[in-house]
């Protein structure tokens, strides 16, 4: 986002251009070393991009057809569930915080702000993740976080977190 730009914006954290979005520097049992999250909760499937500093990135997420919500979020008309969209981003968030660091751990998120949901996000899909921070130091961190689909901004959302080991 530009200065001044909030987390629900309608405009792209940062530009896409020259991120070849079908690579990887980091695979879903690499974050594994990285974060705590397991089985159902392990929503990140990889890390696309990350910048030099580790401060910006952008993760995916297949949303796939055999996930544990199909049956109830919706009878008949599955949609990944907003609160799934956001830990996904934050899953991202705390890979990027930590890596930054340079030491895997555990940060417990302390607030969502600003989030909007803006498109529906079906099985089959791949969930962009783009992650932007805002604020951070050793033991705290503040992210614009925003998911795509299709090509079009699915979420946005500010959150923090702090580290709590």
């Amino acid at each position: 986002m530009d200065a001044g730009e909030t987390a629900g914006s309608t405009r792209l954290l940062f530009d896409l251009g020259g991120i070849d979005l079908s690579q990887r520097v980091c695979t879903k049992e690499e974050i594994e070393r990285w974060i705590p999250h397991r089985g159902h909760m392990s929503m990140l499937d990889g890390v696309i991009w990350q910048d030099l500093k580790i401060v910006r990135g952008v993760g995916i997420k297949h949303v796939r057809h055999d996930e544990f919500w199909i049956p109830g979020h919706f009878p008949g008309k599955p949609m990944f569930p907003g609160v799934l969209m956001v830990e996904s981003g934050a899953q991202l968030a705390c890979y990027l915080f930590l890596a930054h660091r340079g030491r895997p751990g555990i940060a417990a998120f302390l607030r969502i702000e600003s989030a909007s949901f803006r498109s529906m996000v079906q099985p089959g899909s791949d969930l962009y993740l783009l992650c932007k921070e805002v604020k951070l130091n050793s033991r705290r961190f503040i992210t614009d976080i925003q998911g795509v689909v299709d090509g079009r901004i699915a979420f946005n959302a500010r959150i923090s977190g702090m580290m709590v080991d």
